[in-house]
């Protein structure tokens, strides 16, 4: 195995990391907000409007972090590792 083919793979293994904890933890946080929100309009149904308003902007704060993990693994993927080049030279 070349250098090049090892600096590929292990640059394909952390994007697909990276893009698989970005998801993950954004499932996570998405759940975490929503669940919390029905719990709140349960104890307080007269809030309702107050809670929706405050649980769709965590969810859209949470949403920010998996653009910006793939924009990072992408940077890695395209500009660090620079792995198409990489790709075009095995062959």
């Amino acid at each position: 195995m070349t250098s090049a083919a090892f600096v590929a793979a292990l640059t394909l293994l952390s994007f697909g990391i990276i893009i698989a904890g970005v998801a993950f933890g954004s499932a996570i946080g998405d759940g975490l907000v929503a669940s919390k929100a029905v719990e709140s309009i349960a104890r307080q149904p007269e809030a309702r409007p107050n809670i929706m308003l405050f649980m769709f902007l965590g969810i859209g704060i949470l949403e920010a972090f998996p653009i910006i993990g793939i924009g990072f693994a992408f940077y890695i993927f395209l500009v660090v590792a620079n792995v198409p080049s990489l790709i075009s030279h095995l062959k």
